[in-house]
């Protein structure tokens, strides 16, 4: 069978001589090194997607994505025209009304303050996760019924139990003919919902329906504001921009980035700067192969010698010890690539068993955002840039030792032969 004689010496010189196994070795070793590296980096970077996509669930299953309201800060009234101009927007998939103000709740004497939101149950579970996220009791917020639901670190925090009645303070208050009082309601405690002890949701959230918290908080008819669901969550900034133009200034469009954007960015910022950092870890690799390349390129001096008297041109001789290298490069890619995929897929179970034998706990749920064990999610573009580097870099590896090749004159090659 044919082959360029290039790419046939090439792979020749990868295999080790009987006179001569200290090259191979090193040879070796700068596959593997390359191998452990993109080993490494694809499971750092795959455990950090892990924690990316996991505290991203515990924002959103609580955030409102994108949010209308009133722009001097009276309640709403024409919800119903409000949701009409916004359900032709793209991204939009389900809008529905609110009611959201500031109260402190008392148990027995003891004052926590909270964010009471007002919905539409019926509603709710359109825009919102909460209605699937009870662990005890219901969502069951009928208007008049006065019912109430809270989060599960504050339940506990409390020992507030299903049943129980609870008693809620508003900041507005009641002129009565002995002075001013503060407004108050008790309510009862019909649902406790779980969504991860993270950014306080569960401790300083509270649900009621809708009618309840428009008598609460004396606004009538009106509501806080109308909130929206996307099916990108990511387009939240382009369908607040377009609400922006649609929609006359009394309105105002708000979107989960004024929040939580600057703490997307850092964990997007931190991904970017691993990687960058990891990679060194495959540039050393890379570096030992320029080492290893240099001594077969010493080593092939009467060989190369005797390939240009023969006719080879020095393009010839700079193709071998390119194949050389980029064969090691190759190997230990792909190497890492399997050795990668499968440490990132099993790293949570390894992870078990180390703490399973050592009788320790490396994730606790109260300190890692309700994590309790080390999650991962392999993407393909991490992959493919992974694969890429490490690819790149041992090609760049070759071009030095190959030209070095390239550029022997046989006649002082073969002086001393």
């Amino acid at each position: 069978m044919f082959r360029p004689i290039a790419l046939f010496i090439g792979l020749r010189y990868t295999r080790a001589k009987k006179r001569n196994h200290f090259i191979s070795f090193i040879s070796l070793t700068s596959m593997i090194g390359i191998a452990l590296g993109v080993t490494v980096l694809i499971t750092v970077l795959s455990v950090m997607n892990g924690f990316d996509n996991a505290i991203r669930d515990r924002i959103f299953n609580m955030a409102t994505q994108v949010a209308i309201t009133a722009t001097n800060g009276q309640p709403l009234t024409q919800t119903i025209t409000l949701k009409q101009k916004v359900s032709h927007q793209a991204h939009v998939i389900a809008s529905a009304p609110y009611v959201s103000g500031q109260g402190m709740l008392i148990d027995q004497g003891q004052p926590h303050p909270i964010m009471i939101t007002g919905v539409l149950p019926e509603l709710e579970k359109n825009v919102s996760e909460i209605p699937h996220k009870i662990v005890e009791g219901h969502f069951s917020l009928d208007p008049g019924h006065y019912n109430i639901v809270l989060g599960e670190e504050l339940a506990l925090s409390l020992g507030i139990e299903i049943g129980d009645k609870v008693n809620i303070i508003t900041p507005h208050v009641a002129l009565t003919p002995v002075g001013i009082i503060p407004r108050f309601k008790t309510f009862t405690v019909s649902g406790v919902f779980r969504v991860g002890r993270s950014f306080g949701f569960e401790s300083s959230m509270a649900y009621i329906a809708l009618k309840d918290a428009q008598t609460l908080f004396q606004l009538g008819q009106g509501v806080t504001g109308l909130r929206l669901k996307l099916n990108d969550l990511y387009a939240a900034p382009c369908v607040s921009s377009a609400l922006n133009k649609v929609l006359s200034p009394s309105y105002t469009v708000t979107d989960w980035t004024s929040t939580f954007g600057s703490l997307i960015y850092a964990i997007s910022l931190e991904k970017r700067m691993m990687f960058f950092i990891l990679l060194l870890l495959i540039a050393i690799s890379a570096f030992n192969l320029v080492s290893s390349l240099m001594m077969v390129v010493t080593d092939k001096q009467s060989d190369i010698a005797i390939l240009r008297t023969l006719g080879a041109t020095p393009s010839t001789i700079l193709s071998i010890f390119m194949v050389q290298g980029c064969v090691i490069g190759f190997s230990g890619t792909i190497l890492g690539l399997i050795g990668g995929i499968a440490l990132a897929s099993q790293v949570s179970n390894i992870l078990n068993v180390i703490e399973h034998v050592f009788h320790v706990q490396i994730f606790a749920s109260n300190v890692y955002f309700f994590v309790d064990k080390l999650p991962s999610k392999i993407e393909l573009t991490d992959i493919i840039h992974i694969c890429l580097a490490a690819l790149g870099m041992s090609l760049l590896a070759t071009i030095y030792p190959a030209l070095k090749a390239a550029r022997t004159l046989p006649a002082e090659a073969l002086r001393y032969e």
